[in-house]
């Protein structure tokens, strides 16, 4: 594990500090100071300028729009707009750029990146994932969802769960069988699915923290054109699990960051209530702290590997298990040390539906609640606490495969 950075890298570094001093007022506290209407505004505002900067999209391939540079240097400028409190991206493109346009750089034909690239980046297209069902979440290859040719479309058919800004995006990237006679982690086929069409209904779906993102979606002979398959027919599979290591990648620079921020805002919370003074308080105070740091020196490791080899092994799992684990611990632990205070909820809930809330939150009871609603969350999307065992013992352990069910 080597945590130091190249000159040029710490020349970008140099550069996205310049550009943020020059952006940001000099009382900002982060994002999480506002209020959510005013956070959503922002966020909005911020993407723009990060394009207009050329931040957004820093090392994909100039002719796609991007910014021509390395992955180190992406990396050092999520930790800096993280450190800085304002996010790195919009809040539809954790799926429209890390998600599919990675997926799209390593499987996509040059047609396809062509056409559909450019558009992410400007923010024209708005993407979200269709992958859980109501009977596939962990065990995604049971996924009962088809897809049947029909001249020069596909017919797809079946619903998908769990399904985050479907309201609002434009295209859908789909994961559906398209052999069923095949094992079923070899009959599925990777789509690109137009979502204003009138085979697909989304139906909103409100989480116990009250955040309205996610949706279930039913797709009844929805279409996609031929082309619009990414990679080859019946081996989604393979381009499914680098979208699942995509999605990990550059929250080993950003998960260590957010989770200091928050847990120094827990020992402020901590301090305000006198609870320092409770020896268990302090201990699982130490505890935590200890956590945090084992994070980011895993996220340095994560960062080395994926930087020398360009992809993600067994370790992407080791980060989930350690990350989500420790953060359902944490905000239980924010939640015992407000006491009676958390059964009234008041403030602002998260900004966001998943992790820690943002930077600059302040210490409300609604703040940590939701965060702890969001930590039970966390070990479960993304690959369960189940899954990554099950990952890390076959995979590292060498241990055999659980016996399949039915």
């Amino acid at each position: 594990m080597d945590p130091s950075y190249t000159s040029d890298a710490e020349a970008f570094r140099a550069r996205v500090r310049g550009f943020l001093a020059s952006e940001l007022p000099a009382d900002w506290r982060g994002i999480g100071a506002l209020s959510r209407d005013e956070a959503f505004a922002f966020t909005d505002r911020w993407r723009a300028t990060l394009r207009a900067n050329g931040f957004l999209g820093v090392s994909w391939p100039s002719e796609y729009g991007g910014g021509g540079l390395t992955k180190l240097e992406q990396v050092v400028l999520v930790e800096e707009l993280a450190r800085a409190g304002v996010p790195s991206m919009g809040p539809s493109d954790t799926f429209s750029i890390k998600m599919v346009g990675g997926v799209l750089l390593k499987w996509g034909t040059e047609e396809q990146k062509q056409r559909f690239l450019p558009r992410i980046l400007s923010g024209e297209d708005l993407w979200c994932q269709g992958y859980s069902e109501p009977d596939a979440g962990s065990d995604l290859a049971g996924l009962r969802t088809t897809a049947v040719r029909d001249g020069d479309q596909w017919l797809l058919n079946g619903q998908k769960i769990w399904q985050t800004r479907g309201r609002e995006a434009n295209w859908m990237f789909v994961l559906a069988r398209t052999d069923t006679s095949a094992p079923k982690h070899r009959g599925l086929t990777f789509f690109l699915v137009p979502m204003r069409q009138e085979g697909i209904v989304v139906q909103p779906i409100r989480m116990i923290g009250g955040s309205p993102d996610f949706n279930t979606i039913f797709l009844d002979n929805a279409r996609t054109a031929v082309d619009n398959v990414v990679g080859a027919v019946n081996d989604g599979w393979t381009v499914a699990n680098s979208l699942l290591a995509l999605e990990r990648g550059d929250e080993a620079a950003t998960n260590p960051v957010l989770f200091r921020s928050e847990l120094d805002r827990l020992v402020e919370l901590a301090r305000e209530l006198g609870r320092l003074d409770d020896p268990v308080i302090r201990d699982r105070i130490t505890q935590a702290y200890i956590r945090v740091e084992t994070i980011r020196f895993l996220g340095y490791r994560i960062l080395t590997g994926e930087l020398t080899s360009g992809s993600l092994g067994p370790e992407a799992s080791i980060s989930k298990l350690q990350w989500s684990e420790y953060h359902r611990d944490v905000t239980r632990l924010a939640v015992d040390v407000l006491g009676a205070r958390a059964m009234v909820l008041e403030g602002r809930p998260p900004l966001r539906g998943y992790r820690a809330d943002d930077p600059g939150a302040l210490n409300t009871s609604a703040s940590w609640v939701g965060a702890l609603y969001n930590g039970v969350a966390d070990t479960i999307y993304a690959g369960t606490s189940q899954v990554q065992r099950n990952i890390l013992g076959e995979r590292i352990l060498g241990l055999p495969r659980e016996p399949l069910v039915g």
